[in-house]
């Protein structure tokens, strides 16, 4: 089974960088999408990025604002999510996503990473 597990957290002041890593145990093949969602208290889960298995492609929601690069290294079997330029905004626990018809429930969640944004 598919296993996803997030670490690369931790407190930053505004202006500064992080880098997200994603561990995935296990093999996935075929199409699948990886993705990047954060939530804050009190506020719904949200998408912050996307990269499609066909072509690479990937996707940001709008707040990223160029901020934010979604990758991987399939050789290592990981997914980054490097944010540059953080805002206060961006504080919220950080979960990896895969989404694939081969999961028996569709898709896999990480157990989150706390991102703090503060001076």
């Amino acid at each position: 089974q598919v296993q996803l597990v997030e670490s690369g957290g931790g407190l930053v002041q505004p202006g500064g960088s992080l880098r997200l890593s994603c561990a995935v145990s296990g093999s996935i093949f075929g199409f699948y999408v990886m993705g990047w969602y954060r939530q804050a208290p009190g506020k719904q889960r949200e998408l912050v990025a996307t990269l499609s298995s066909v072509g690479g492609s990937t996707d940001y929601a709008g707040f990223v604002k160029g901020r934010f690069t979604i990758s991987r290294d399939s050789v290592k079997n990981m997914v980054y999510l490097q944010m540059n330029s953080l805002e206060p905004e961006d504080t919220a626990v950080y979960y990896c996503n895969i989404a694939s018809a081969r999961l028996t429930g569709g898709a896999i969640w990480g157990q989150g990473t706390q991102v703090t944004v503060s001076s």
